[in-house]
């Protein structure tokens, strides 16, 4: 019943928070907002010492069932292990083996190391709810968004408009790279392991591990009931249970009762006390003679199943042609180089949005406009910053505040964001289409949200040109999109390192 109940309820969380990556409309975001806030590492960059203490106290109770039930990249691994299970004559093919210290307090001892020097474009790599975010956001929303259009095609068919169309488009190269190897690394290593990525590479599984071991309700062995035969160890996805000397080792044992259930004579049971240092010295110290047998193929079929996926995903990002009353094809616009990245309103400045950002792309996938975009700079790698050649930053729209689990991007009201300059207006003389044309314009003057463009007469006495009041300009980008000229915009914003008040 326990395993039972521990399923449906990492069943329940996995969809949630995938469907947080996945929901356009911010439904999904209203309700289910809060799973992406209690995933360890944001709440930790958050400093949400409420949401820690609670995953310390749950980890001190229960072990580590943070693993096997808030996350989703470790929920993931048991979906595969489960699938690789089904094969015929692999439902029993664990064995127990050594704790990889080496490996992994070092990969902890790096993770920190890098997160303290500021380089977490880098770190965020082996982060599992950041990963997990850009496997979902990248290839899995793609896939979801083009189910969507096809039921509005259908709908409209049918003259119902219960569905609405949205834009598929690759937004970073990047990022889907590292989301496939991503996807690809952990699901063999599941397929072939269990468990091993949790208890080898990811950081946040170290930590609960050194905690675990003191945890009250853990899963213990009774000797006088046990008759050795073997089936808990072949079970454990963790690789934990050394059933030749009747031990497990719980900083690797992630809670999820398999155990429990395979066991025929009731040996195994969940019970309350503190657990025995010498017990986990014997666990520690024994070795396993049997090898975890590797399904065939098993590579072979998770990297064809990776391709797949990702060339869905391409195929579905190809931008569609604009066209102008359908006779002249409208060229798209060139992002302009930009001395200074522009972050979201709320962010405060760059620095502080890089040292808590994870690049879970979380952001990027519940902005309505598509102006954040996951950044191909190396020291901001997958972090979003702010792009306006599809869409700008509309001063009514807090949804990236909302929606940010770490504090990288902090809440604020419509009213702050109004009046936050996150940047401001630059024209470039050269570009712009009453010099180049001898036209009349002042486009961006009229769509200019704070008045902070005027169009005035040139010292020539020519077309009327704008000039920009960088005091009330709050750099939210619409005089850059709506910018008729092509293919670079004859104004853009440049960013600031600090965003302030005006």
């Amino acid at each position: 019943m326990l395993r039972k109940i521990r399923m449906m309820a990492a069943a329940l969380c996995f969809t949630l928070v995938t469907l947080l990556f996945l929901d356009f409309t911010g439904t999904a975001h209203a309700w289910f907002g809060w799973l992406a806030k209690i995933q360890f590492l944001p709440a930790v960059l958050a400093l949400n010492v409420a949401v820690v203490l609670c995953l310390v106290l749950l980890t001190l109770f229960f072990g580590r069932v943070y693993c096997s039930v808030i996350c989703p990249l470790g929920v993931w691994q048991d979906i595969v292990n489960w699938v690789s299970a089904r094969r015929k004559g692999k439902k029993a093919r664990f064995s127990y083996a050594e704790e990889k210290k080496a490996v992994r307090y070092g990969v902890l001892a790096l993770f920190v190391v890098l997160m303290i020097a500021g380089l977490n474009s880098i770190a965020i790599l082996v982060a599992p709810y950041s990963a997990w975010g850009r496997i979902a956001g990248s290839l899995f929303a793609p896939v979801w968004a083009c189910g969507n259009n096809l039921l509005a095609y259908v709908a409209e068919r049918a003259n119902s408009y219960a569905f609405y169309e949205v834009d598929v488009w690759l937004k970073s190269a990047p990022v889907l790279v590292v989301a496939i190897v991503s996807l690809l690394v952990v699901s063999v290593l599941a397929w072939k392991g269990g468990r091993t990525y949790c208890n080898t590479i990811c950081p946040v599984g170290t930590v609960l591990g050194l905690i675990s071991r003191f945890a009250v309700f853990k899963p213990v062995i009774n000797t006088d009931a046990c008759v050795n035969c073997g089936l808990c160890g072949k079970k454990c996805k963790a690789q934990a249970i050394d059933t030749k000397n009747h031990t497990i080792d719980y900083s690797r044992c992630v809670m999820c009762m398999d155990c429990l259930e395979n066991c025929n004579k009731s040996a195994l049971l969940l019970k309350a006390g503190m657990p025995s240092l010498k017990a986990a010295a014997q666990a520690n110290a024994s070795e396993s003679k049997q090898e975890c047998g590797a399904p065939e193929n098993a590579g072979r079929r998770a990297f064809l199943v990776g391709a797949g996926v990702a060339l869905a995903a391409a195929a579905q990002a190809q931008k569609n042609k604009k066209v102008d009353g359908g006779l002249a094809v409208i060229e798209d616009k060139e992002i302009p180089e930009r001395n200074t990245p522009i972050v979201p309103p709320g962010a405060f400045s760059a620095k502080h949005f890089a040292q808590h950002c994870t690049g879970c792309q979380l952001c990027v996938q519940a902005c309505p406009n598509g102006v954040l975009r996951p950044s191909n700079g190396l020291m901001t790698l997958m972090q979003p910053e702010m792009q306006y050649d599809r869409g700008y930053c509309r001063p009514e729209c807090t949804k990236c505040g909302e929606v940010c689990p770490t504090g990288a991007i902090k809440p604020i009201t419509r009213a702050e964001k109004s009046s936050t300059q996150i940047g401001h207006a630059v024209w470039v003389k050269k570009n712009c289409v009453v010099l180049t044309d001898d036209v009349d314009c002042g486009n961006c003057a009229r769509h200019c949200p704070n008045g902070a463009i005027l169009m005035v007469e040139s010292k020539d006495g020519g077309r009327k040109i704008p000039v920009v009041n960088t005091e009330r300009c709050i750099g939210c980008g619409a005089c850059e999109n709506l910018c008729p000229s092509r293919p670079f915009s004859a104004i853009y914003v440049e960013g600031h390192e600090m965003q302030k008040e005006i």
